[in-house]
C-alpha cells in the first residue's frame, strides 16, 4: 500500500444485532474525503449525530470499547475499527441505526469482507503517521495489563495473553505486516469463561449472544441450574463441554485465537489515536481499559508535538526585525526585553513574537512545579511591541522612552506557560496627539486569545 490516504469505492451494509442489546441493527459504510478518519453516524436518532473515533471519546471499557459524544453513546466499536486499519483503510463515515455494531461472528471478518467488497479507492493526500521515537509505556497497577511502544520503521503488534486459568493457559500472537491481518487475525473470534458469561447473563446483558459469535472457556464447573440457563439464554436444546474446554461444539480457528482476537482489540482500540501508527506495539494481558488509556496518552503526546511543531514554524518565521534591531529602538535589555522578533509593522498596526523560554528566570518563583508567566509581564510584552510601533516614527527612536499612562480592559483568557510561542497583534486606536499613544494588544497562542488590553503611554524625550 502507497503512503497516500485512502477510503472506499462505494457505500456497503451489513445487518445482524447487537451482543448486548440483542436488537437488529444495519452498519452502512460509506466513502469518505481525505483527512475525515472514522465518523460514525447514530441515523436512529434526532438531527443524525455523529461521533469522531477519537481516544478522547472513550466513556466506558466494560466488555468492550464505549464512545459517547453529547450525550449520545455508541459500544463495542473495535471490531469495525480493527477492519479499517487492517485493510489499511484511512476515512470512512459508518452509518448506524442502534446503539452498538452487529457482532456478526465476534471478529472482523464480515467487516473486512464488506469493506473488500466496496473497494478502496488512493486519495490525493499523504497518510499521516504517528512515527514513535522514543519507548513509551502504560500500566494498569491494578490488572497487571501493560502496553509498550518500541520504535520499528512498520506497524507491528505483539500480544501475550495469561489469565491464570489452566484452561486457557499463556498465548502469544504477533502480527509483523499490516497485510496479515486479513488472512490470520480477521477472523479471531471474541472469547469470555463462563463465570463472565453467568454475570452476564444476570445482569440481563448479551441478548444477541449465541454460542456462534463468542468463545466460551468452561473455568469451573458448570451445576445443573447454569445449565438450564446457558440453554435457555442461548435457545439450545443441549449444551455441552468439549474436550478442549470450550462450551458447546464451537471449533477453534487457531490454538491462539484468544491471543489473536485480542491482538484485533488493541488494533481497534489503538484506530483511537486518529493516526497510523509507526511502530511495534507489544501488549501484555490486554484489555479495553488499558487499550484505551495507552490511546489517550498517546493522543496526548501527538497534540504536545503538533502545538510545537506549529509554534516553531511560526517562530521561525521571516521577521521584519530582530532583537538587535528592538533594541536599536527600545531601552529595554534582557532579561527585561519580551519581545523577540517584530514580524509585520505598518502606519497603525505591529506583530511581535516571543518564545517563552523555559530558562526565563521569573518561572523560578511564579510557580515552582507549574511554571506560568505572569499575566503582568505579558501586558509588559505586549506594551514594548507598541513601543516599537510608536517609536518608529521617530527618525532617532533612541532619544525618546514610553511610559504607561493607562491600562484598560485587561483580561487574561489562558495561562501561558513555557514551550508558548506568544504572538502580539497591536493596533492604534487614534493617531499619536501631543506625546500620547493608545492602542488595543492582544496576545495569542496557537491562535487562541491569551491576553488582551486597551493601553495608553505617554512619549517624552530621554
Amino acid at each position: 500500500m502507497s503512503n497516500k490516504q485512502t477510503t472506499i469505492k462505494k457505500s456497503i451494509s451489513l445487518e445482524g444485532v447487537g451482543i448486548h442489546t440483542g436488537n437488529q441493527v444495519k452498519l452502512t459504510f460509506m466513502p469518505a474525503p481525505a483527512d475525515s478518519g472514522y465518523i460514525f453516524k447514530r441515523i436512529d436518532l434526532k438531527n443524525k449525530p455523529e461521533i469522531e473515533a477519537l481516544a478522547k471519546f472513550v466513556v466506558d471499557t466494560q466488555r468492550g470499547t464505549t464512545l459517547e459524544k453529547d450525550g449520545v453513546k455508541l459500544k463495542t466499536v473495535e471490531h469495525v475499527l480493527a477492519a479499517l486499519v487492517g485493510l489499511e483503510i484511512d476515512n470512512v463515515h459508518i452509518e448506524i441505526n442502534g446503539e452498538e455494531p452487529p457482532i456478526m461472528d465476534g471478529s472482523s471478518k464480515f467487516f473486512v469482507e464488506a469493506l473488500e467488497n466496496a473497494g478502496i479507492k488512493v486519495l490525493d493526500k499523504i497518510r499521516s503517521e504517528y512515527i514513535v521515537k522514543d519507548v513509551i509505556s502504560y500500566v494498569d497497577e491494578d490488572s497487571g495489563s501493560e502496553i509498550t511502544v518500541i520504535p520499528s520503521d512498520k506497524y507491528q503488534i505483539t500480544t501475550m495473553v495469561d489469565y491464570d486459568t489452566k484452561i486457557l493457559g499463556t498465548q502469544n500472537a504477533t502480527l509483523n505486516e499490516l497485510n496479515e491481518f486479513k488472512e490470520n487475525f480477521a477472523n479471531a473470534r471474541t472469547f469470555s469463561f463462563l463465570h463472565e458469561i453467568e454475570m452476564l447473563l444476570e445482569n440481563n446483558l448479551i441478548k444477541g449472544g449465541d454460542l456462534n459469535n463468542a468463545i466460551v472457556y468452561v473455568d469451573k464447573k458448570i451445576s445443573d441450574d447454569t445449565m438450564d440457563k446457558l440453554k435457555k439464554a442461548f435457545n439450545k436444546d443441549k449444551i455441552s463441554v468439549k474436550s478442549n474446554g470450550i462450551l458447546d461444539n464451537l471449533n477453534l480457528h487457531y490454538p491462539n485465537e484468544a491471543a489473536r482476537h485480542k491482538l484485533l482489540d488493541v488494533m481497534g482500540d489503538l484506530a483511537l489515536i486518529g493516526k497510523r501508527i509507526r511502530g511495534n506495539v507489544i501488549a501484555k494481558k490486554p484489555g479495553h481499559k488499558t487499550n484505551t488509556n495507552f490511546a489517550k496518552k498517546i493522543s496526548s503526546i501527538i497534540e504536545i508535538e503538533d502545538t510545537l511543531k506549529k509554534q516553531k514554524s511560526i517562530y521561525d518565521k521571516e521577521a521584519i526585525m530582530d532583537a538587535d534591531d528592538i533594541m536599536n529602538i527600545l531601552p529595554h535589555r534582557p532579561p527585561f526585553l519580551f519581545v523577540d522578533k517584530i514580524l509585520e509593522i505598518s502606519e497603525n498596526s505591529i506583530t511581535g513574537l516571543k518564545y517563552v523560554s523555559p530558562d526565563e528566570p521569573y518561572f523560578k518563583g511564579h510557580f515552582p512545579g507549574r511554571p506560568v508567566m505572569p499575566g503582568v509581564l505579558q501586558i509588559e510584552a505586549m506594551a514594548q511591541v507598541g513601543g516599537v510601533l510608536v517609536l518608529s516614527t521617530f527618525p532617532d527612536p533612541e532619544k525618546y522612552l514610553t511610559f504607561f499612562a493607562r491600562i484598560e480592559n485587561a483580561k487574561f483568557k489562558r495561562t501561558v506557560v513555557p514551550g508558548d510561542v506568544l504572538i502580539f497583534k497591536l493596533e492604534l486606536l487614534s493617531p499619536i496627539r501631543r506625546g500620547i499613544s493608545h492602542m488595543i494588544a492582544r496576545a495569542y497562542v496557537n491562535g487562541e486569545l491569551t491576553t488582551e488590553a486597551e493601553m495608553k503611554a505617554k512619549i517624552i524625550e530621554k
